[in-house]
């Protein structure tokens, strides 16, 4: 991997700016009501240019939440379990969570069954909200983060960045991919190694990291789901490096 300021990292990134608009992660799905909402496929809310999410703590857990639950899996089966789970707590909070996890876990782990490996993550849903709570509303140290079982880099820095504006650059399956398919990493750099790669080439500013990472995958998911990965990404192929 190239060690030198890249400034084609940042430049890449205003090109899917433009290309794809403000993407307003993450989703939440109590920013309106669900009484208000008929059609339960609608009830997720992104909210593109209003970077003041999370306003509360509930929506913080949420996001928290969310980002376990999304653990090799794919956002629609995370919804439902949200969903399902918004459903029997009335309202999503880690007090409530945590109620309904210990005093009903065949109840929970059906709720969250759509997000695949229902028993792993409702152990590990357990764990970061024992640590939520034990937190009291303090902002976590990544390393803290990492050391509660199920939490692993990925997670850790959506955690960070999503729910706490850390400047923490979230990197995933489809950063590996596009970023490999155009020649600055390959398939065996490791995750620090990437994650410091954008970190030392982009303004530190946590919205630039938020929509980044999720322009990402909006971008892959439009070039970069079958192999061969990106051979029709005429948007980001001229950056390939020779």
């Amino acid at each position: 991997m190239k060690k030198e300021k890249i400034p084609e990292i940042y430049e890449i990134y205003n090109i899917l700016l433009k290309e794809y608009g403000s993407q307003g992660w993450w989703p939440l799905i109590n920013i309106l009501p669900i009484s208000n909402i008929e059609n339960k496929e609608e009830i997720t809310k992104y909210h593109p240019k209003n970077y003041d999410f999370p306003e509360n703590d509930k929506q913080q857990f949420e996001i928290i939440l969310g980002t376990i639950l999304t653990q090799n899996t794919n956002w629609k089966s995370v919804e439902k379990s949200l969903i399902k789970l918004n459903e029997i707590v009335n309202e999503i909070s880690a007090e409530n969570i945590l109620k309904i996890a210990i005093n009903d876990s065949i109840k929970f782990k059906e709720a969250i069954k759509s997000s695949r490996y229902a028993n792993q993550k409702y152990n590990y849903i357990l764990n970061i909200t024992n640590y939520y709570i034990d937190l009291n509303g303090k902002i976590p140290k990544r390393k803290e983060i990492l050391e509660v079982k199920g939490i692993g880099n990925e997670t850790a820095d959506s955690i960070l960045l999503y729910g706490y504006k850390q400047l923490e650059f979230v990197v995933d399956a489809y950063t590996r991919r596009i970023f490999s398919n155009l020649g600055y990493i390959n398939e065996k750099t490791k995750y620090m190694e990437i994650k410091k790669l954008f970190e030392s080439n982009i303004p530190q500013d946590f919205r630039i990291y938020q929509e980044y990472h999720s322009l990402i995958v909006e971008h892959a998911k439009r070039y970069y789901i079958q192999k061969p990965y990106g051979k029709k990404d005429k948007l980001l192929n001229n950056f390939k490096i020779s």
